[in-house]
Order: structure tokens, then C-alpha cells, then sequence
């Protein structure tokens, strides 16, 4: 069975003293290919020194996350689009806007996002959203808006998800998915295609139960798999196999 980790920030300081261990322990749970989205111009070193580090494994994305549309946000968002002329990079990601820890900025986040939307549609490339408290005004955004992608971390609502999946994306599940009090998320999910849905960890945040509360990594993703396979009565072959596909459609591995 191979899985793919379609969100990890494996590059972020948690990882420091043993990224490598963590890669090798991914591998061997059978989480073969590692997607990294970027978050803004001080995290792009550490993660395309890791995409080269592993070049089999860990695939970078560009983006500008909402979370750092800060004052300089068109400098930098300048910087970060000068990267896919230089190398290439599986998606435009973590984008998306965040009202959960800002409101006061949302101007500057919904036209970080709307330009960096712009960019994937330019590149063909898939978006790789963050919608934390924003997933409906962000289905708003993207209704004319002819782009692939996914929904990143989602915890919206039946009728959000079954928007995100009549515009033919997709819809990202982690170690939330786990948690005893989340039974709300796990009704949502059973009514959603199987082939729409992708498998990720968030590490080093939201660890899954049993891990819940120590550093997310990689291989933990098998327990999201777990969790999946009691939601939808399946086998972890099945599970395995159809979140694998749907990652390689989507991103084109």
C-alpha cells in the first residue's frame, strides 16, 4: 500500500534535529511521496532544500499563505511568482484566507488569494486552499473561476462539501478527522465521494489520535487512512489506493 501526504510542512524548524528520520519513517509506513506547501518568502529555502534533499519524495509547492498577508504582501507575493519561472512546483499553495486569526485584513488576503488563483489558472496548476472560517466566502470567490484544487484541512459543512465536490474538486482530511468529538466531520465525509477525497497530516500540527498532542509527522497519516476505512466500510488497500489516485490526478505525479 503507498499513500501520499498531500500537505506537510516538513521543512518548518519542528523538524530540525530529525527531518531525516522522519522522511525514512514515512517511507517505511508506506507515505511514499510528501507534498510541501510553502508559507511565505523565509519558509521557500528550507523547503526546496528539502525538495532536493529528496527529490523522490518531497514535492514543493509556491504560495503565499494567508497568514502572513501582511503589509508587504504584493512585494512578496512578486517574489513568490518569480519562483515558477525557475523551477517546477506541483501546485500553487497554501493559499486561501484565514478569518480565524485576522479579519482586519481581509481585503488584502482575498486579493493575495484572487492573484495567486490567477497564477494557477496562467500555469495550469492546482490550488491548495487554507479556509479556516472561510470556506463559504471562498466558494464565492471561486464561482467563476474555471480552477482545480483541493480544500485543505476541511471542516465545513455538508452543503459546502457537496459545493466543493459539484465544481469537481477535491477535499483534504487529516488528523481531525480522528478526534471523538469531531462526529460532526465524520457525517459530513460519509456522504462524499471516496474519489474526491485526499489524505494529509498538517505536521507538525494536528496529530491524529493515538498521536494527538505530540508533533504530527508523516506516517501518522495511516491512522487518518484508519479512520476512513471505518467511515466508508472499506479496506485499507482501497483506501490506500484511492486517495494515492486521486492525489496523482490531481497534482500530476
Amino acid at each position: 500500500m503507498l499513500f501520499i501526504d498531500t500537505h506537510t510542512h516538513l521543512f518548518s524548524a519542528s523538524f530540525d534535529q530529525d527531518r531525516e528520520a522522519v522522511v525514512a519513517r514515512a517511507i517505511a509506513a508506506g507515505v511514499s511521496q510528501l507534498l510541501l506547501p510553502n508559507i511565505d518568502k523565509n519558509s521557500i529555502q528550507a523547503m526546496l532544500d528539502l525538495a532536493d534533499r529528496f527529490p523522490e519524495n518531497c514535492l514543493p509547492m509556491m504560495g503565499l499563505h494567508p497568514g502572513s498577508v501582511e503589509a508587504d504582501y504584493i512585494e512578496q507575493l512578486a517574489i513568490h511568482r518569480a519562483w515558477f519561472d525557475q523551477r517546477p512546483f506541483v501546485a500553487v499553495g497554501e493559499i486561501g484566507i484565514d478569518l480565524y486569526w485576522r479579519q482586519d485584513n481581509l481585503a488584502a488576503q482575498t486579493d493575495a488569494f484572487l492573484t495567486q488563483v490567477g497564477w494557477a489558472q496562467a500555469l495550469d496548476l492546482p490550488v491548495v486552499i487554507h479556509s479556516r472560517e472561510s470556506t463559504a466566502l471562498l466558494l464565492d470567490l471561486l464561482a467563476a473561476k474555471q480552477v482545480r484544487g483541493v480544500f485543505h484541512c476541511f471542516s465545513g459543512s455538508a452543503e459546502e462539501a457537496q459545493t466543493i465536490v459539484d465544481r469537481g474538486m477535491y477535499i483534504g482530511l487529516g488528523g481531525v478527522l480522528t478526534y471523538k468529538n469531531n462526529e460532526a466531520l465524520r457525517e459530513v465525509v460519509k456522504k462524499i465521494p471516496l474519489d474526491r477525497l485526499l489524505l494529509e497530516t498538517d505536521s507538525p500540527y494536528l496529530a491524529p489520535v493515538p498521536y494527538r498532542g505530540k508533533r504530527n509527522e508523516s506516517s501518522y497519516l495511516v491512522a487518518v487512512a484508519e479512520t476512513l476505512c471505518t467511515i466508508f466500510g472499506k479496506g485499507m488497500d482501497e483506501i490506500a489506493a484511492t486517495t494515492t489516485r486521486n492525489a496523482q490526478q490531481l497534482f500530476r505525479l
